[in-house]
């Protein structure tokens, strides 16, 4: 188990030339490697450090951890979130295990730093059902994805092309929910495979929106329009009405005429 982060000051390295014999450089590594180990992990030196953190009922990423680690493995544990960085500092990683976690999103830039160095990565058996389409970015890793609950559409279809799938379990990637009903329960890279192109399908769906979007503004300017000529129309009449209510000039005219005869 990890030691008091206090050890590694206490212990100081020998001067060249002191009689310390091989076995005991080793043992003196060893004891460091401890103190530089999260409290609730293992640590151990395989020309680079192992750290063990299975089943340790972590709910986050444990901080501090040695800056040449090589494997980090994180699996059955409570996490739910992977942020942003938050390998940054391990650019010795290579095997990285995020298994049988709770895993609900993971931030674009989280393996920001591994990118290059690691070489597997484990995310089966979480609750992922989808990824920002440049979570892997520049990641060479083969990475393993089965067992969460996927939703089927274009950003993941986006993810996965971009990725190296472990073949072992790329069929076990399966579509817990999708945009056609008819692919649920299907292996994803089948789906693809055979020519299916989810992102046709969300192309056709803002087609649709956009469709509805316009004709019920269309509605609207015609209705509108309608309107605004009946309303027109009432004001023309009503003004119709006005004009012939009054006397006509032809009348008025005679009037005149009578009543200069009579002066």
């Amino acid at each position: 188990m990890g030691a008091s982060p206090r050890c590694r000051s206490s212990i100081q390295p020998p001067s060249f030339g002191s009689p310390f014999s091989v076995g005991t450089l080793w043992l003196l590594s060893m004891i460091m490697t401890a103190c530089a180990c999260p409290k609730v992990c293992h640590c151990t030196d395989r020309n680079g450090v192992v750290v063990q953190c299975t089943s340790r009922n972590l709910e986050s990423i444990p901080t501090n951890l040695p800056k040449d680690t090589v494997i980090l493995l994180l699996s059955s544990n409570r996490i739910r979130h992977i942020t942003r960085e938050a390998f940054a500092d391990l650019h010795r990683l290579r095997e990285l295990d995020l298994s049988q976690n709770a895993i609900e999103n993971v931030e674009v830039g989280a393996f920001q730093g591994i990118s290059e160095s690691l070489r597997t990565l484990d995310l089966s058996n979480n609750h992922l059902t989808g990824l920002p389409k440049d979570t892997f970015a520049k990641l060479h890793a083969r990475v393993r994805l089965s067992h969460n609950p996927w939703h089927c559409e274009c950003s993941l279809q986006e993810v996965l092309r971009e990725l190296r799938l472990d073949p072992e379990t790329v069929n076990e990637v399966i579509c817990y929910t999708a945009v056609q009903e008819e692919y649920v329960g299907q292996s994803v890279i089948q789906v693809l495979d055979s020519g299916i192109n989810f992102c046709n399908f969300h192309h056709k769906t803002t087609d649709v929106a956009m469709f509805v979007a316009m004709f019920g503004w269309f509605s609207m300017v015609t209705a509108y329009i309608i309107y605004y000529i009946k309303h027109n129309q009432e004001d023309a009449r009503r003004h119709m009405e006005y004009l012939k209510s009054l006397p006509s000039t032809s009348h008025i005219s005679k009037d005149y005429d009578t009543a200069s005869s009579v002066l």
